[in-house]
């Protein structure tokens, strides 16, 4: 059984017992999260949603907060003899799915 839910502007596949990566929440660890926007499930036939599936959710559990790896941003102009170096790190919450209900 999977489903597919759309958090945070994002779309991910999830099944029971999946670790993910979502952009921060604002909860702290060893909450529950419930997640109506279920765009399609399987559970042995395919329903899709329009744009979501009537009465599906998919529970979360927070496991922690952290940080992504670092992505550099560089520009350099050649004739302005300019550059520019920027470092930015994505927070996230480490959640994983307990329970996929229809």
């Amino acid at each position: 059984m999977y489903a597919v839910i759309k958090c945070g502007g994002k779309q991910y596949k999830v099944q029971e017992g999946d670790y993910l990566n979502l952009d921060l929440i604002d909860a702290s660890p060893k909450d529950k999260i419930t997640v109506e926007n279920v765009l399609a499930i399987n559970d042995g036939e395919l329903k899709i949603g329009t744009p979501t599936v009537d009465g599906a959710n998919v529970e979360l559990e927070v496991i922690s907060h952290g940080k992504d790896k670092k992505v550099i941003i560089y520009k350099k102009r050649r004739r302005k003899d300019s550059k520019l170096k920027k470092g930015f790190r994505r927070q996230h919450t480490r959640v994983r799915v307990t329970k996929i209900s229809a």
